[in-house]
């Protein structure tokens, strides 16, 4: 199918499907039920920029700015960037060690519900068989359909399947090649790897340095065509979708995936940042950061196993398992959901600090699963000293969490209460369920721990419940099942 006819084919099924290309209309979309019960995923960033492991994900952005530390490592390890280029790393990314059943079974065990590799990133490389661009590792590279190859593991699994976009960036991200002698310079045309390589806006600027038609049409299909071969539950946009230039593709495409997925017979989402969607039109996502309080609404914040890159790259600043434990209490005591990201190597391995994290969580989750999977979020969030700062990439430190903050969540007749650091005592004095409370004026039949067979002692008095445990030590959240008549 050539573009022109690609165009058509989306223009109709927003005019025969339930969806159109407005908001009104977007905003009638429902978050899926399962998603909203998940609570936990994984994030997948795998590319071409795994082979330098270097610096970060954007490598293919800064080994052309000049003086960057990307550019001189480049210099120095590669040679100049007029004869070894950010393309001549595409026969490096060979994939050899990839096996996207040892992926599943590895993001089973870490307790995930749904699984989210970047289909393609900034630097304009697909990561699976596309009839838009040759650039693919189908034809370039591994020589296999790695996104296939993932969707049918994960789905064997039950993992539900998800897929992220980022090249609407691609319209800037290579453009720095162009201000020096390098192997990014005219001309170039639709469908090169390059292309189109144009001056890098203001980050800021949502009006300036719009995109073409040609570029936004292309942009559009690669999407559509995402959506149509691998049928992804969500899929998820980074940032620069929010620019003005595209939001009437946006609406097209958004329009046109609820309508598939209302032909699927399953319902889908999407992710966005900022104010890329009318509010109610698809779910809210914050990067590497959360919200300090209970939303009404569904959210996702999509954060990294490592602070310093999204990627694989040699000594990355790796989070503590159990920071990322407390986050994900944190997150969906407030209505959130934890998408947990992974930097596996070139050649399909994951890194031993990675796949420990993804174990640890594992191991907390098989124990305390139940009071994170399915539950709904209670009347707060919870209590404590600790305040957590608000808005994306505020998770760079760890939060020092104490044994007075409490987290709540609930399903069917339970309340679950996360301590998220378990007292030396064993004492815990939980206020919002004190006589009297404004919180809770129900009947307590039982207290138990999770994954523990002692019974705790506990009393409600005018002061707090207090729930005592002597003798338990645990450096991860260690959760009270309440059991309310």
């Amino acid at each position: 199918m050539n573009k022109s006819e690609y165009l058509q084919q989306i223009d109709a099924n927003i005019a025969a499907g339930k969806f159109k290309d407005n908001w009104a209309s977007l905003r009638e979309f429902n978050v899926p039920e399962w998603y909203q019960k998940a609570k936990f995923g994984i994030f997948i960033h795998w590319g071409v920029y795994s082979v330098p492991a270097y610096d970060s994900e954007w490598y293919s952005r800064n080994m052309y700015i000049q003086g960057s530390k990307a550019y001189e490592h480049h210099l120095k390890v590669y040679g100049n960037q007029n004869e070894f280029g950010y393309k001549d790393f595409i026969p490096m990314f060979t994939a050899e060690n990839f096996d996207a059943d040892e992926w599943a079974d590895l993001f089973k065990q870490a307790g995930a519900r749904y699984v989210m590799p970047v289909a393609e990133h900034h630097d304009g490389f697909q990561m699976y068989k596309s009839s838009i661009s040759h650039y693919n590792t189908y034809e370039m590279g591994p020589k296999r359909d790695l996104l296939g190859e993932m969707k049918a593991a994960y789905e064997k699994r039950g993992l539900t399947f998800c897929v992220s976009s980022h090249r609407a960036e691609h319209w800037f991200f290579m453009s720095h090649g162009k201000e020096f002698e390098s192997d990014i310079q005219e001309p170039m045309q639709c469908g090169d790897f390059y292309w189109p390589a144009m001056p890098e806006p203001d980050h800021q600027d949502l009006y300036g340095s719009p995109p073409t038609a040609e570029y936004l049409e292309d942009w559009l299909i690669r999407c559509c065509e995402l959506v149509d071969e691998y049928q992804p539950s969500v899929f998820y946009f980074d940032w620069w979708i929010h620019n003005a230039a595209f939001k009437p593709y946006l609406k097209k495409f958004a329009a046109y995936y609820y309508n598939k997925g209302e032909e699927w017979g399953f319902p889908v989402a999407i992710n966005y940042k900022h104010d890329a969607f009318m509010f109610g039109a698809a779910v809210p996502d914050v990067e590497r950061g959360q919200f300090a309080e209970l939303k009404p609404y569904f959210w996702q914040t999509d954060t990294a196993v490592a602070k310093n890159s999204w990627c694989y790259t040699e000594n990355n600043d790796y989070k503590t398992a159990e920071e990322i434990i407390r986050d994900l209490v944190d997150i969906v005591s407030k209505n959130g959901s934890l998408l947990l990201n992974i930097g596996p190597r070139a050649d399909g391995t994951v890194p031993d600090e990675d796949r420990d994290i993804l174990l640890r969580i594992g191991e907390w989750l098989q124990v305390n699963g139940e009071a994170i999977y399915d539950t709904s979020f209670w009347r707060i969030f919870g209590e404590g000293p600790t305040e957590v700062k608000e808005g994306q990439f505020t998770d760079g430190e760890a939060k020092v969490f104490t044994s007075e903050d409490i987290r709540f969540t609930v399903k069917d007749s339970s309340l679950y209460a996360a301590v998220m650091v378990f007292p030396d005592n064993g004492s815990v004095h939980i206020k919002a369920l004190r006589e009297g409370s404004p919180h809770f004026h129900g009947i307590i039949k039982n207290v138990r721990i999770l994954g523990y067979e002692d019974q705790p002692h506990w009393e409600r008095s005018e002061e707090a419940l207090t729930i005592t445990a002597a003798g338990m030590k645990s450096s991860t959240p260690v959760v009270f099942k309440l059991e309310l008549d």
